[in-house]
């Protein structure tokens, strides 16, 4: 793929697209691509243009006429594909990114969300969310779920919205507030103040609302008012479930005694549930949010995808939280894939069989991580899929390194063969936001500025012989 200097005439009027072409919002032009539209009716489209007019994806197919002010863009050799969608990560724990790499999901909760996590500020939330939102798009996730159980008051929760209004790309705030000791802060107006005052119920605006709720303590008087403040208000919610130890069937049996399983329900990680319990989640017609990495290295339980397959659940893709894991979603889609395939195959060679074909297909995994996430978020109709009509939400990868050469299979390569590294253009809602590997009209050192300022207070308030401890954990060293 090769893209031409800027400014260069492209036929009818139009210029070849570098940087300063997108200013001035006029439509963009992909010329070329292979395009993996995601679309059931469509499928893979070689050789194909796509053309973004405003917001909107206007037309898909072969040898488009340019409008006379279009930036093109030559995608020959390039993929396009809709952009990544991640339904749960826990964006303020950015500052503290690698600290957990060989954490237990027991040394997880005791260091993090015990020992450190009170000692985030308002202003330390802004920042991890500002600079998740820039790594985000940088690496061709166009969506992102902030599941913000670090909400632990009304101005914390001020200060995520605030950067997730202002950094690039598309958001769902998931209001949470872990360091409750009940689910009590749901109905006591915050929720409400914030609905009023910075969201408008409109589901194509760039940032969303639902809720992050937690059924830690079973079948609580409050746990019951916080389902159903969410449902009177038509909110989307989202909740930890099947998590090895901590949370299991019964979780799921009080959800649907409630009533409040539904398509607009999201289960994430559900790693340890019964058949029974998968059995209510696909009548409902409840979601769940895959975390391989988390799932497998925290002990979670066995990412679900299988489970979720033998009883028709619909899947969507996370990453969890920085802390521990990659935040790529290229990543994320190769350790489920894995996780799916290795169980098949130990349960096939448990039975003296070897296993004849993968039922997980690459193809698949993809679904997940575009519109399989949009689906959870009840945006499907707006993204999630390369469709005339749906708001742009693209990403272009460039294949011109060794080991990316030749694409035999598109969906197979992206799964397994592509990384954040490739990603060379990126729009959100039709607007360019990085071209030719280069972000544009982000402002990148502030985001750092920002989250190295907030780590080194953290630091400042955390022990060396802590922090060391942290960094090297061993059998029987705590938080406390």
């Amino acid at each position: 793929m090769e893209n031409t200097a800027s400014g260069t005439e492209s036929g009818s009027g139009a210029v070849t697209a570098g940087d300063d072409a997108f200013a001035s919002g006029r439509p963009v032009l992909f010329r070329g691509a292979t395009v993996v539209t995601m679309d059931p009716g469509a499928g893979v489209l070689p050789d194909t243009d796509v053309l973004v007019r405003g917001t909107t994806i206007e037309s898909v197919g072969k040898a488009l006429e340019a409008p006379a002010d279009a930036a093109v863009i030559e995608a020959a050799g390039a993929l396009l594909l809709p952009g990544f969608v991640d339904t749960h990560r826990h964006m303020w724990q950015a500052p503290l990114r690698g600290i957990g790499v060989d954490w237990t999901m027991a040394q997880y909760i005791e260091w993090l969300m015990i020992k450190w996590g009170p000692l985030f500020r308002p202003e330390d939330i802004y920042a991890a969310n500002y600079m998740t939102m820039v790594e985000a798009v940088n690496d061709g996730i166009t969506t992102v779920t902030d599941w913000s159980h670090g909400s632990r008051t009304p101005e914390h929760a001020d200060a995520a919205v605030d950067a997730l209004f202002e950094a690039p790309g598309r958001a769902r705030f998931a209001y949470g507030n872990v360091f409750a000791p009940d689910l009590g802060w749901v109905v006591d107006g915050r929720v409400d103040q914030l609905l009023k005052a910075r969201f408008s119920g409109r589901p194509d605006q760039l940032v969303t609302l639902q809720m992050a709720v937690d059924i830690i303590y079973g079948p609580t008087d409050d746990a019951r008012e916080a389902l159903k403040f969410a449902r009177d208000r038509d909110l989307p919610v989202s909740t930890h479930a099947g998590s090895f130890g901590l949370l299991g069937d019964e979780q799921i049996k009080f959800l649907q005694e409630t009533g409040s399983l539904s398509p607009s329900y999201t289960l994430v990680h559900a790693s340890s549930l019964s058949d029974d319990a998968f059995r209510i989640i696909a009548e409902t017609g409840a979601q769940l949010s895959i975390s391989a990495e988390s799932e497998l290295n925290g002990g979670m339980g066995y990412a679900a995808t299988t489970q979720a397959r033998r009883f028709g659940v619909p899947v969507s893709l996370s990453l969890d939280t920085e802390v521990w894991g990659s935040g790529d979603m290229f990543s994320g889609m190769r350790a489920t894939a894995n996780a799916d395939r290795a169980l098949a195959h130990l349960h096939s060679q448990q039975g003296g069989e070897a296993l004849a074909i993968n039922p997980l297909r690459a193809q698949d995994v993809l679904e997940y991580a575009t519109l399989g996430g949009a689906r959870a978020l009840g945006l499907d109709g707006i993204i999630g899929s390369i469709t005339p009509g749906k708001r742009a939400d693209l990403v272009m990868l460039r294949l011109d390194a060794p080991a990316k050469t030749p694409v035999n299979n598109p969906a197979g390569h992206i799964v397994f063969h592509a990384g954040r590294g490739d990603v060379d253009t990126v729009l959100v809602d039709g607007r360019v936001l990085k071209h030719r590997g280069t972000l544009i009209g982000v402002d990148q050192s502030r985001a750092r500025r920002l989250v190295d300022e907030s780590l080194q207070y953290l630091r400042s308030q955390i022990p060396d012989e802590e922090w060391e401890q942290a960094l090297n954990p061993s059998a029987g060293a705590t938080a406390s």
